[in-house]
This record gives structure tokens, C-alpha cells and sequence, in this order.
């Protein structure tokens, strides 16, 4: 990671449709992000994460959704908004995940991220959520 990278501070958010092909859309957009910020030492980690907090995003809800990405401090925030304001299901410990069909998603996001959680949204008289988690550089 550059010097100038450690210090400066950027958002993106990416718009995108209830479709399965945005998660796919979602994560090269991320590797592209990331990649020009010089943050390439972060790609594989964010690229699981933000497939798993979009997908959800997706899979879940029936409206639009956006994946947020803000760089600040040394911190990458990854976060999947949806218009859906139904908390996340709480993560199942991953040792009992790995035998699952579904519901591993947070179960990889808590375990691989340092901090993660969720909040409501309202903006404008619509309602949603965005879950986030972080990753810290280095």
C-alpha cells in the first residue's frame, strides 16, 4: 500500500438492480476499486465479504440494492444496502455453517472481517438496512 493510500479517504457506491448477476457485477467493481487505490492486499478478503453481504442483499429482499465502499483511517467499510428494513439473521457459529446449504454468509463475514454489524435505513419515507463489516490495512 502506498503512503498516499494509508491517508487519503474515498466512497463509492454502486447501484444495482435485484438480479443475481450484480453480485458478480458487485465484487469486479470492488477488485477494480481497490485495486486503483493500491489496496491490493485487501482484494481476496473484500471480495468474499462484499460477495457475501451482497448476495444476501439479493437473495433476501425484493427491491433494489447498492454495494458502499469507504476508505477512511486505514479501514475499508463494505457494506450492502437493501430496501429491506428486517434485521440480518444472526450468524451461526462457523463450525456448525460448514454443514449448511445457506445461512454460511455472516457466519464467513464475522469470521473473516474485525468488526461487522447492521442498521436501519431510512431516507426520503423509504426504509431499508445496510450490513457492513470492516478490514483494517496491514
Amino acid at each position: 500500500m502506498s503512503e498516499t493510500a494509508a491517508h487519503e479517504s474515498w466512497e463509492y457506491c454502486l447501484y444495482i438492480p435485484n438480479d443475481p448477476r450484480a453480485v458478480t457485477v458487485s465484487r469486479r467493481t470492488l477488485r477494480l476499486i481497490l485495486t486503483m487505490h493500491g489496496l491490493i492486499g485487501l482484494v481476496d478478503t473484500a471480495e468474499l465479504l462484499a460477495t457475501e453481504l451482497v448476495s444476501n442483499a439479493v437473495r433476501h429482499t425484493k427491491g433494489p440494492a447498492a454495494l458502499r465502499v469507504r476508505w477512511a483511517g486505514g479501514v475499508l467499510r463494505i457494506g450492502a444496502w437493501d430496501a429491506d428494513p428486517t434485521p440480518p439473521e444472526p450468524p451461526v457459529p462457523l463450525e456448525q455453517a460448514a454443514d449448511l446449504e445457506d445461512g454460511r454468509g455472516l457466519a464467513l463475514v464475522k469470521a473473516c472481517a474485525d468488526l461487522w454489524g447492521w442498521q436501519p435505513l431510512a431516507r426520503q419515507g423509504n426504509r431499508g438496512k445496510v450490513v457492513w463489516c470492516e478490514l483494517a490495512a496491514g
